[in-house]
């Protein structure tokens, strides 16, 4: 389900997942067939990970990231969710073809 809210996306963001929502923040957004692809992909992993442990993962490897990287920037392209989604987005056909627990190819993977 999409929800539009200017007031509930981060200012610096055009969406994010929160299993089962998707929070765009314009109306004009949910036209945009890649960025809900990478919304879709997050729920996917969300899924995968049985949604609370996702979040668990999503924060320490964002601190991790963070003392990696020491931009929150960086530190947030850098988690393995958000390579995969972003390596992917432009890819419609992805979560048909997708492996189960896909993101841990991005773990390691070099930097965006």
């Amino acid at each position: 389900m999409i929800i539009v809210s200017k007031y509930l996306v981060p200012k610096g963001y055009t969406g994010f997942t929160f299993f089962p929502f998707v929070f765009i923040k314009d109306a004009y957004l949910c036209e945009d067939v890649f960025l809900l692809n990478h919304e879709k992909i997050h729920l996917k992993q969300q899924l995968e990970l049985l949604i609370i442990p996702f979040y668990i993962i999503y924060v320490i490897e964002f601190l991790v990231r963070l003392y990696q990287y020491k931009t929150w920037h960086m530190a947030y392209r850098n988690i393995s969710f958000e390579r995969e989604a972003y390596r992917n987005e432009y890819n419609l056909l992805y979560l048909k073809e997708r492996s189960f627990w896909q993101f841990l190819n991005y773990i390691n993977d070099h930097h965006v």
